[in-house]
């Protein structure tokens, strides 16, 4: 399936990095595991590690944003507190948000030099994709949770019906993982998306006509990188500008939404940044948000599953666009 510029579409001004994707942030790396089985099994996980070392012994800073909190964004508080991530980001389905925890708990206390850890934060975002999936049937298990960990890898990150978007829908059409990335005055910004919303679909502002019935429910999770040293406050800030870029797709914003952007800086001790870089990275985070979502969305395969809300089978499409010439 092709990207959104291998179609000729191009999102904003600033320039996309090697690989438009958040491991074009150095040190960052991503891991999924994708769970497709029988006719009821469309669900997975998605780790991302702000960098390969013990980040519990490394912290890292970071903060949380939440524009609408239908959702169940497990170690929000300790991030709001201390504004530090010292675990991986685990992303996975609504039903599984405990089991993360688990397999994150087992993966650090397990980190050589964290033998006498007593206490720590695991940080796991969620969508429910019981559209496509039996999320009842206790799926992706702990030790699944935990193989999306240690598949972490740099360099090109899987998109589409992977991981944690595997049963996920976004505007009535197939869902997914969906990335990109922005160089900004020498620094790097990667955006990475759980896709799983509704609203009135638009490409580089254009309604897009012809789809499915109107799909105003659902979530979505943005985690951005970046190797600009920002302080907790100022990735808080720069985590708010995500749902730019989600409301430029035409996002429905609706009452039944989880709407969730994590923001990390690749850097342990911040500086202070000028107006205008921040106003930089700002604006290259609206366009990396944009442009990730509508890759998950070109990325993604059609999909058959289980709806476990009615009990019967359903199936979504996948979005496909006309070339630009």
């Amino acid at each position: 399936m092709p990207r959104l510029r291998d179609l000729g579409y191009g999102i904003g001004q600033y320039p996309t990095g090697p690989l438009n994707a958040i491991t074009d942030v150095a040190g960052v790396t991503v891991g999924h595991v994708t769970l497709i089985e029988g006719d009821r099994t469309r669900t997975g996980a998605t780790a991302i590690l702000a960098h390969p070392g013990n980040l519990f012994q490394d912290k890292r800073p970071a903060a949380l944003a939440v524009l609408n909190g239908f959702g169940k964004f497990a170690g929000a508080t300790q991030l709001a507190e201390l504004g530090q991530l010292e675990t991986p980001i685990l992303l996975t389905n609504t039903l599984a948000v405990g089991r993360a925890v688990e397999a994150i708990n087992r993966h650090v206390l397990d980190q050589p030099g964290n033998e006498r850890v007593t206490s720590l934060n695991a940080v796991v975002g969620e969508t429910n994709d019981s559209r496509l999936n039996d999320i009842r049937a206790a799926r992706p298990t702990v030790a699944e949770l935990r193989a999306a960990i240690d598949a972490a890898r740099g360099g090109p990150v899987a998109e589409g019906a992977v991981g944690a978007g595997t049963g996920t829908v976004a505007f009535g059409l197939k869902g997914g993982i969906g990335t990109a990335s922005r160089l900004v005055g020498g620094h790097v910004l990667g955006v990475l998306v759980q896709a799983n919303f509704g609203g009135h679909l638009r490409v580089d502002g254009v309604p897009v006509q012809n789809l499915a019935a109107h799909d105003a429910d659902g979530s979505i999770v943005i985690v951005l990188a970046t190797d600009a040293a920002l302080d907790a406050a100022g990735l808080r800030r720069l985590a708010t500008r995500a749902f730019g870029g989600l409301a430029r797709t035409g996002a429905a914003l609706s009452h039944g939404s989880g709407d969730y952007a994590l923001a990390f800086s690749t850097q342990a001790r911040p500086e202070t940044q000028a107006p205008a870089q921040l106003s930089a990275l700002f604006e290259a985070a609206i366009e990396a948000s944009e442009e990730a979502i509508l890759n998950a969305l070109t990325m993604a395969e059609d999909m058959a599953g289980y709806d476990a809300g009615t009990g019967q089978a359903s199936r979504f499409a996948a979005l496909r666009l006309p070339r630009k010439t």
